[in-house]
């Protein structure tokens, strides 16, 4: 019998976990990565150290127009399972509060493993060669792949090619170029888990700042979002992982024409009532400090100015260490993401097999699809459980 034939199209994390689920199926397996190595996203993920996943998972970690697509994936191929392969490939995978990571604490651990894995499996990795063009084959329903140089005729073809989110040389849109030519649509790419730019005459004066304190997300005045943890204070605005956490859904709302803003509460353990009095007895320890002295040690010298800026009295003090409200403007740029919302339409997307239901043979996985995670290993799970299941549906014989 004719092997089947499978195209992956991007090395990353996903592309790479599909190849090698096709190869297990039998499948002959051709992967395409348009850099001259594998890999190159997976290693800058966690600071290089790669949060592999994490033990909670909830609907709320996953966005997306139609998040609960994520979990009918995750049912099929879940954390557990993941934690399972990468074992077996020899991870000894290192519990940190639910943050799983290799305990090498080296994403190029995972890389080497995975990269070993598919080349026992026998897939063909062509480095340095780019997918321009996904056209119809033969009759009998197979595709071709054209790079500049060359065509691959495929029975199936998994595109996994990321997004522009980024630095990292290669994150570009071809992914949502080919799904957009084989006639997907195409939810606009926005980007994700990003510093904000706000509104504001005085963030040169904090800038460099490093503090703790909750954030809340509000539109039309109403809260949608709170986050609580390290915020860094910049020259723009504000970034941290509470801040990454919001920021996606900020920036669609943006985008839809709705104005957000953030509020940040510098001290969220305390009541307005409680803190005013707790400010009171700072004043009345050390009665020859102004109210600017009396913060010292509580907050950054740096904070300190902004908060004072104009003599407040205490109660306006009070009022602006647990209510400063910044309109947010927009988001940084998708070079300086981690991740993009928006891409495939997963309305296109059958959630088992990852294969489009528009175009059979055509299968999609990882960033390229309108799925995206808040930070903690949920878009690398999104990455390995994707792929899984692109690659061991695209590889099977089909019935």
């Amino acid at each position: 019998m004719k092997q089947r034939r499978v195209c992956v199209i991007g090395g990353g994390a996903s592309g790479l976990i599909a190849a090698i689920f096709a190869a297990r199926e039998g499948a002959l397996v051709t992967l395409l990565e348009q850099n001259e190595r594998l890999g190159k996203k997976l290693l800058a993920t966690g600071n290089g150290r790669c949060n592999l996943t994490n033990t909670y998972q909830d609907p709320g970690c996953y966005h997306g127009e139609h998040p609960e697509f994520a979990l009918s994936v995750f049912q099929t191929y879940s954390m557990e399972q993941t934690v399972s392969f990468f074992s077996e490939l020899g991870i000894y995978i290192k519990n940190r509060n639910g943050y799983l990571y290799p305990a090498s604490n080296q994403a190029s651990s995972v890389l080497e493993v995975l990269e070993q894995e598919a080349r026992y499996r026998k897939v063909k990795i062509k480095l340095q060669e780019n997918a321009k063009e996904i056209v119809p084959g033969k009759p009998d329903g197979s595709w071709i792949v054209k790079t500049k140089t060359w065509q691959y005729e495929a029975d199936a073809v998994i595109i996994a090619c990321g997004s522009p989110a980024s630095e990292i040389e290669g994150a570009g849109s071809a992914g949502y170029v080919l799904a957009g030519r084989l006639g997907h649509k195409i939810v606009k790419p926005l980007p994700a888990l990003v510093p904000l730019v706000c509104k504001g005459n005085f963030f040169s004066k904090w800038a460099g700042v490093r503090t703790d304190a909750q954030i809340t997300l509000l539109a039309k005045g109403e809260p949608l979002a709170r986050e609580k943890g390290e915020v860094q204070l910049t020259e723009y605005g504000i970034s941290g992982i509470p801040v990454f956490q919001i920021s996606g859904r900020a920036l669609r709302l943006l985008d839809q024409g709705i104005l957000v803003s953030v509020i940040l509460d510098f001290m969220p353990d305390f009541t307005e009532k409680e803190l005013l009095a707790f400010l009171k007895k700072r004043m009345d320890n050390c009665p020859y400090k102004t109210i600017k002295d009396s913060l010292t040690g509580l907050f950054p010298k740096k904070l300190i100015s902004v908060l004072t800026d104009k003599n407040p009295n205490l109660e306006q003090l009070t009022n602006r260490i647990k209510n400063l409200e910044l309109p947010v403007k927009e988001g940084r740029s998708l070079a300086q993401a981690q991740v993009c919302q928006g891409g495939v339409s997963t309305e296109q997307i059958h959630p088992v097999s990852m294969e489009s239901r528009i175009c059979p043979g055509i299968y999609f996985s990882g960033e390229v699809v309108d799925i995206d995670g808040i930070c903690g290993g949920y878009n690398l799970q999104w990455a390995w459980s994707s792929g899984a299941l692109a690659g061991s549906h695209a590889g099977k014989e089909k019935p």
